[in-house]
């Protein structure tokens, strides 16, 4: 276990997770569309924001708006994820069209430039989608947002896409109309939607030089308070419309912030994404599941969870997608908490109670499940059991404490940022993920865990018994030292 106090105050865990190819020809990721230029040679990266940034807004309010965000975004995965593709319609705001529901809403802002006059705007980076679009003049039905609205007369690189365009699928009718150039519509979660045309232009991300011809979405019929905190979105799915698809590049990386601190995160685009790591550990690979029905979202497989020194009385079945696509674990930077399946969660939460030492409070926080009552000394002393989630592949991630378990001696609790899904999907959300480094690779199809660490986990077989002891060591450098501070958690076994 682990004093909360001693939380590392940097973790950098480096994750390369890739895709399995799904034997049905509808599971593989379109790749029809050609690549807007060749793959680009150094790669680039951009800062992310959240998007409660800058807000005078405390620790528990930014969570608090967060959970309603992601109540919305698990709803439409789970939408998403069990009809078949083109099924899962509903009617656009405002009028009679029917249209696809996407991710959307998500919590990370990235900033780019598009045209020609390289005009700044800010939108919503979301690995659950595929589509890039952001507002444009003239607007007929357009929200406020931060950034002067993209004008295309003001731009020379700017072009509409015809309908002939291999980014314009004119068969999939839930989402372009072919009738007049190539038009788009999207809904997302809490009835926001966009319409518009597609088009190409230059843009430029972070320190990149420019990219030309990139296919966006001009949004000039846009609407919803999910869409408000930019001017649009990127899609990073594995979608042929995708930034991904699109750039060609075969992975992308990301590392989140901590919750209510004011400082960015990053995203790393190709040649940078694995931060010229060379080394990688065949022991900690996992790969990247893909789900029939939506292949562009990213699934894990977790097979078993141990809290502190117990391991949870679960199948590895039980959190694993299938064949009907249901179930699985989606690797989502959206959603701010993590989702278990009720049955996971409810093991999850006997494990927390038996061990925490506090007594469970009576009042927990709204959306929060499992709360517990803080001592009149605060958080002070309070030891909380790790937590370690073990994935196909034998690779085994130990959250640090901050990262599930959420700290309020204002309000006097601590409560857990793991909730129970109420419909079998779960997700592994951005408060796990901070400040680790995720890095997608979709070219070397295995997940590695490497990097700069703090504290080590390792388990150590006693002589004479069949026993697993669970020990961390801490360490000083870039790699952990042979020897150093040990802390023993717990039997494994």
């Amino acid at each position: 276990m682990a004093s909360l106090l001693s939380l590392p105050s940097l973790l950098f865990l480096l994750i390369i997770i890739t895709s399995l190819l799904v034997q049905s020809s509808s599971s593989k990721p379109h790749r029809s569309v050609k690549p807007c230029r060749t793959p680009l040679p150094r790669g680039f990266r951009i800062p992310l924001t959240h998007v409660d940034h800058g807000r005078k807004l405390t620790k528990s309010q930014r969570v608090q708006r967060s959970i309603q965000r992601g109540k919305h975004r698990l709803e439409t995965f789970y939408l998403m994820a069990t009809t078949v593709p083109g099924s899962n319609t509903t009617t656009v705001p405002g009028g009679n069209i029917q249209a696809p529901v996407c991710a959307g809403n998500g919590e990370y802002l990235m900033e780019l430039t598009i045209g020609s006059s390289a005009v700044p705007v800010s939108v919503i980076m979301d690995t659950g989608s595929d589509l890039i679009w952001t507002q444009c003049k003239p607007c007929t039905q357009c929200f406020q947002q931060p950034t002067p609205i993209f004008n295309p007369a003001q731009s020379r690189t700017f072009q509409k896409i015809p309908h002939t365009s291999g980014m314009c699928d004119c068969e999939n009718t839930y989402v372009f109309n072919c009738n007049n150039g190539c038009q788009y519509t999207n809904v997302y979660g809490g009835q926001s939607s966009t319409r518009g045309y597609m088009a190409q232009d230059t843009f430029i991300f972070g320190d990149s030089t420019p990219v030309y011809n990139i296919g966006f979405g001009c949004g000039v019929n846009n609407q919803g308070l999910g869409l408000t905190q930019g001017s649009g979105i990127v899609g990073l799915g594995r979608g042929p419309l995708s930034l991904i698809s699109q750039l060609g590049v075969d992975q992308f990386s990301y590392c989140l912030p901590p919750m209510g601190e004011d400082t960015n995160g990053t995203v790393f685009f190709g040649a940078q994404a694995n931060l010229n790591y060379s080394t990688i550990s065949a022991n900690h690979s996992t790969p990247l599941i893909q789900n029939p029905y939506q292949p562009s979202l990213y699934y894990v497989s977790v097979q078993a969870i141990t809290v502190g020194k117990i391991l949870l009385p679960m199948s590895k079945n039980t959190l694993q997608l299938n064949s009907q696509g249901n179930g699985g674990m989606i690797l989502d930077c959206g959603t701010t908490l993590t989702y278990l399946k009720a049955k996971a969660f409810n093991a999850l939460k006997t494990a927390f109670i038996s061990q925490m030492q506090l007594e469970v409070s009576e009042s927990p926080q709204p959306g929060l499940d499992l709360c517990f009552d803080l001592p009149a000394t605060g958080v002070s002393g309070v030891v909380v059991p790790k937590l370690m989630l073990h994935f196909v592949g034998g690779f085994n991630l130990v959250l640090p404490t901050q990262n599930y378990m959420i700290s309020e001696p204002w309000n006097g609790v601590m409560c857990l940022s793991i909730v129970a899904s109420g419909n079998g999907l779960s997700i592994l959300g951005n408060m796990a993920q901070q400040n680790l480094l995720v890095l997608n690779n979709l070219e070397m199809e295995t997940g590695t865990l490497n990097g700069l660490v703090t504290e080590e986990i390792r388990l150590e077989v006693q002589p004479g018994t069949k026993r697993v002891l669970i020990s961390y060591h801490s360490s000083n450098g870039v790699a952990p030292q042979p020897t150093g501070n040990k802390r023993t958690v717990g039997w494994l076994y």
